[in-house]
């Protein structure tokens, strides 16, 4: 949800891929431009097509394993891919042909510099980027949290309160 308003307010044509007819109306409602629901279609196929065969400029992949060859196809010639966590798994197996022959950056990120936080947090600050909460549940409820994070039932952060 960051990823997206970031991008949006960027500049960027955002293409979001989520899990749910709900979550593509959220991800539309904070900036998306075209959303795809991964469990519906071949996300990276659809954005290929999307893209008049063209691919995207830049691919933020916060999954890992099990999104690394579809994030790559995604890309244009030319195009980078961030990978920013690896909530699916931390080993990604990939077809090395992709990367020379699109000729493709891996840039891999946590949040990026003291600076580019405080960018952040005044875009924050001003009202230009929304914090997204799906939901706040007492610290009591830790476990509950997790499990609605491991199922993908969120839209964005679960803030436990205590």
């Amino acid at each position: 949800s960051a990823a997206i308003q970031v991008c949006k307010h960027l500049g960027a044509t955002v293409y979001a891929i989520t899990s749910s007819p709900e979550k593509m109306d959220k991800a539309r409602q904070i900036g998306a431009d075209h959303v795809v629901n991964y469990k519906a279609e071949d996300w990276s196929k659809s954005v290929f097509l999307a893209t008049n065969k063209r691919g995207v400029d830049v691919v933020v992949d916060n999954v890992g394993a099990p999104t690394w060859t579809q994030s790559i196809r995604a890309l244009a010639r030319g195009g980078r891919l961030v990978t920013v966590g690896g909530t699916g798994g931390p080993v990604v197996e990939m077809d090395l042909r992709l990367v020379f022959r699109k000729q493709i950056t891996l840039l891999g990120s946590t949040m990026g510099s003291r600076q580019d936080f405080r960018a952040v947090m005044r875009l924050i600050f001003e009202g230009k980027l929304q914090p997204v909460i799906d939901r706040t549940l007492p610290l009591l409820e830790g476990r509950t949290a997790h499990e609605l994070i491991e199922r993908g039932e969120q839209f964005g952060k679960i803030v436990l309160i205590p």
